[in-house]
Parts: structure tokens; sequence; C-alpha cells
């Protein structure tokens, strides 16, 4: 228990504890990710996709849990490191970074945070389906029915221009906290070295982009009436 205790006290625990939820977070913004790409299938293959996931609620529950655990304990634990950084002296990397005056170093917080408040209204939108009432009613065969068709609740919530603006806005945000935690991962773990450093940073903008552009793929086709 002391052990925990000590390791939870250090700031290399709590670094790990924040590289360690990170990657299992960024694991289900791919995952996450990739099931969305599939809006691009067609509507019969969206909405399989999303009748697998209900009928598998146990499942779904236990990665819910578990992505919720990680997300809390990723916030809260940064938050605790950044605090025992400004109270205690400057702590350096062992290899001297350019990427810590940039902008993703300096915004992590914030970008964070506007990631939060994303997440929490996306869950409302699309999860509990309480900011649109277009979702939870929809006229089909001229009666209706309960909104099971994820395709339709996808090009409908994303037809809104602020809707749209606001998930870009929160996804370029989410990949310029990802540009920088990715390459901090590595050095959290010890895996980076002066000739790896530039391979790293390239690496993880890429990954970044990458994510970015695959978000950003699906409210820009409803947009354009590609998806509709």
């Amino acid at each position: 228990m002391n052990l925990l205790f000590k390791f939870w006290n250090s700031s290399i625990g709590k670094k790990w504890l924040v590289a360690l939820t990170g990657i299992a977070l960024l694991g289900f913004v791919i995952g996450h990710l990739a099931g969305n790409l599939q809006m691009f299938g067609g509507a019969d293959k969206i909405n399989a996709y999303a009748e697998f996931l209900h009928n598998n609620q146990k499942l779904l529950w236990v990665m819910r849990l578990g992505l919720i655990v990680c997300f809390i304990g990723h916030i809260f634990t940064t938050i605790c490191l950044v605090r025992q950084n400004r109270a205690a002296r400057p702590e350096r990397y062992s290899i001297s970074r350019n990427v810590q005056a940039k902008a993703a170093t300096r915004s992590m917080i914030y970008s964070g945070l506007t990631v939060l408040s994303f997440v929490i209204f996306h869950l409302l939108h699309y999860t509990f389906r309480v900011t649109d009432p277009r979702f939870k009613l929809i006229a089909e065969g001229g009666k209706l029915t309960s909104v099971n068709d994820v395709f339709q609740m996808v090009v409908l919530g994303f037809q809104s221009p602020v809707i749209s603006g606001f998930y870009l806005l929160s996804v370029a945000l989410l990949s310029l906290h990802l540009s920088h935690g990715i390459s901090s991962v590595f050095i959290t773990f010890g895996l980076e070295s002066k000739k790896s450093i530039v391979q790293v940073g390239r690496y993880s903008m890429l990954i970044a982009v990458l994510i970015f552009l695959g978000y950003a793929s699906i409210p820009a086709a409803v947009l354009l009436g590609v998806l509709k």
C-alpha cells in the first residue's frame, strides 16, 4: 500500500498514469473512428454496427465504465500533476525539446476541457438524444416510431452548421491534444532518444492529422450532400 501511495505522490507515477490512461483513450478514439467511418458504407452498414452494439449491452457497459474511469483518471491526474509541478521546482526531461514551447503543450489543459465539454454534448446529442426532438420520434410510413436509424440520426445532426462547426473545432483540439500526448508517452516511458526525437514528433503529428481527417470527413460529407 505504501508503495502505491509513494507511486501516486511522485511526479513520475502521475506521468505514468496519465500515459497509460491516455493510451487507453487513444485506443477508444481510433476504435470509435473505425465505427463511425462505416457511415460511408451506407445506412445498412452503420445501422448493423449499431444493432450489434445494442445487442451486446453487457460488453458495451463494461467498455463504457472502463472508458469513464480512464477519462476521469486522465483528467484528474493531469490536473494534480500540473499543480504539483507548479508548486515544486520545474522538472525537465533529459532530452531538451522545442515541442514544449509549441501551442499543443501550452494548450493541453484548455483543449482537454473543451474536448470534455464536447463529449458531454455528444452523449446528450446522439446517445441520450435529449438535444434534438427529431431524434426521439421520426415520421416513418405515416407512423411515429422510435428512432433506430443511426445513419439518419447522424445526417440530421450534422446538417446543422453550428453543431458541425463545434464538432470540427472539438476534433481539431482533440488532435492537437493527441499530437503532444502521443509524443509525451514515448518520453514518459523512456522510449525516445536524440536520434528518434524528430521522427516521434512527426509520427505523432501524422497520427493526429489522420484522426482529425477521419472524424471531420463525416460532418463535411453531410454538409456537402455526399451523405444524405
